[in-house]
């Protein structure tokens, strides 16, 4: 991940974030996408909802979302931007970032995922089950393939390392249109039959199979040297914010049982620290 030293001590000399939750407040406030199945939606029925419906409610508190699509500026219009009207910051909490993600405070890890190669059921491919039996497909069988990938992402290099570039069909990881996520138009994708299988962050598969259970394989794929495929993700709230993040901390430990339910429910593919499949 890039780094942005300069930022980072720009908010600090700014003093962003030291408000410390207080005991009377009535609402658990997140900075979320309202357009990024199956993590949140304007509707509120992503995996990414319903844990923080889960911490609000642990916190007798309601859920309050400030909404702002994920991409360049999101932090700075939600979690670092002020009201001017009240002159509180718009939101508190975001729900899924990088473990340690530099531009923010962050909790421990509560789940780690990896990338997949998502294959569609029917579509002549239903024997693969392990991504290495792509190398061995006959010459035919390869020519078949339709791999879709999306630029500036490990599955690139994957497919370039072992050959199969050529199979690939290359996507843009963010477009210019904010109600249109990476997994909703890989679902397009999919059934306009323009590919066949995706190589894609382990949620944004998991929508394909919590939308079509029985239509999608998702296969995790190993790290290896020079593609680094699996992650984990932490909450966020604003730096020097340390009474919210350590508050935040104890409620992941407790409902940890309760997070990991939810996240098999909606099919994340879940990983540990070395990326072995759970």
């Amino acid at each position: 991940m890039k780094r942005y030293p300069k930022l980072v001590l720009l908010a600090a000399l700014l003093g962003l974030g030291v408000s410390a939750p207080r005991a009377q407040e009535e609402a658990f406030r997140v900075c979320a996408d309202p357009a990024n199945p199956p993590l949140s939606t304007r509707n509120q029925d992503g995996f990414e909802n319903r844990i923080a419906a889960l911490l609000a409610q642990e916190l007798g508190q309601r859920v309050e979302y400030t909404w702002f699509p994920q991409r360049i500026g999101f932090l700075r219009n939600t979690l670092k931007k002020k009201d001017p009207d009240t002159g509180r910051y718009r939101c508190d909490v975001v729900m899924g970032v990088p473990a340690g993600y530099e531009l923010a405070a962050t909790t421990k890890p509560y789940y780690r995922s990896t990338y997949v190669l998502a294959v569609a059921r029917g579509k002549g491919f239903d024997d693969i089950q392990r991504p290495e039996q792509l190398f061995e497909l006959p010459t035919e069988r390869k020519r078949q393939l339709k791999i879709a990938m999306f630029d500036r992402t490990p599955g690139v290099t994957w497919l370039l390392r072992h050959g199969l570039l050529k199979q690939g069909r290359t996507y843009q990881s963010m477009t210019g249109d904010p109600e249109v996520n990476t997994a909703m138009r890989l679902e397009r994708e999919f059934d306009a039959g323009n590919v066949n299988m995706a190589i894609v962050w382990g949620p944004i598969g998991a929508y394909l199979a919590w939308r079509h259970p029985d239509d999608y394989t998702l296969i995790p794929l190993k790290s290896e040297k020079g593609a680094r495929f699996h992650y984990a993700i932490s909450m966020a709230v604003r730096r020097g914010d340390k009474a919210r993040r350590d508050q935040l901390q104890r409620l992941l430990d407790a409902k940890r049982d309760d997070i990991l339910a939810i996240l098999k429910e909606y099919h994340v593919p879940l990983v540990d620290k070395e990326g072995n499949p759970l």
